[in-house]
């Protein structure tokens, strides 16, 4: 049932979709960043290893939203190319 739907989708759609998914994906870039932010000017008198585990988690989910936001930016950008050949 859920091919279905995937195959009856039109282009024009999925670009809608892929628009709202990179404006939330920008919202969680923007907030884990200020996260980041907040670990290192708010909470200094946390241990150690408290800060760097904060920290890391805070760098995996920035890397991995900036890298489905530029997959997308190239995929597009490929389509448009290979539209204007």
């Amino acid at each position: 049932m859920v091919e279905n739907i995937i195959r009856q989708t039109s282009k024009k759609t999925w670009y809608k979709w892929s628009v709202y998914i990179n404006i939330v994906l920008f919202f969680i870039v923007a907030l884990f960043i200020g996260l980041l932010v907040r670990s290192f000017l708010v909470n200094p008198d946390t241990s150690s290893r408290d800060l760097w585990i904060s920290v890391s988690i805070n760098l995996v989910v920035i890397a991995i939203a900036l890298a489905l936001i530029f997959y997308q930016f190239f995929r597009n950008l490929f389509t448009i190319m290979r539209r204007s050949l």
